[in-house]
């Protein structure tokens, strides 16, 4: 009965240890009921991020990518040249923004793929590019070049929403996939 109890509250300082960092998943508690916390990423649930991100390319969850990129990705002179184009916003929007992806990182989530990628880039250099990602790289690996790149309809890695087909939702496991012109490319 001892050990029980110890375990207990064990247990117990442990989850309100941590419950800081499941305040990004909006509650502890609800992040403690929701069993789909378990796989994948969060979705995107900021207006903001997703009407100013969106516009121009696929809106990343900020679970796949540690806090520290997103910080300096979403700096005003990092949003000069983002990626070879100018997408500079008021300086409002952008806090809130930045704001947003920090609080919602990988290192800052409980979603499971979230985890493994906070897990994977916690040492060396910090990530600019998800697609250079070695967890995303390792994910992908099995695929020929000529269904990503040289495929007119995925282009490049880096266009998630092409072939991952609840992307949007965060969900990205392989049960999900479709690849635009291979219809059967995991038989």
């Amino acid at each position: 009965m001892k050990n029980n109890s110890i375990v207990l509250v064990s247990l117990t300082a442990a989850l309100l240890v941590n419950s800081t960092h499941a305040g990004a998943e909006e509650s502890f508690i609800g992040w403690l009921l929701d069993f789909s916390r378990t796989k994948e990423v969060k979705p995107v649930t900021d207006k903001h991020y997703q009407e100013e991100c969106g516009e121009c390319h696929f809106a990343y969850q900020p679970g796949l990518l540690p806090a520290r990129s997103w910080d300096r990705l979403l700096k005003a002179e990092a949003m000069r040249d983002h990626f070879g184009d100018n997408a500079e916003m008021d300086i409002d929007t952008l806090k809130e923004i930045h704001d947003y992806a920090v609080e919602n990182a990988a290192d800052k989530s409980y979603y499971k793929r979230s985890r493994k990628i906070a897990a994977a880039t916690a040492d060396g250099p910090t990530p600019l590019r998800i697609t250079e990602l070695h967890y995303i790289q390792r994910k992908h690996h099995e695929l020929p070049e000529k269904m990503i790149k040289g495929n007119r309809s995925v282009k490049s890695l880096s266009y998630c929403d092409k072939c991952h087909t609840q992307a949007d939702d965060g969900v990205y496991d392989n049960d999900t996939v479709s690849i635009p012109n291979y219809p059967d490319w995991d038989d």
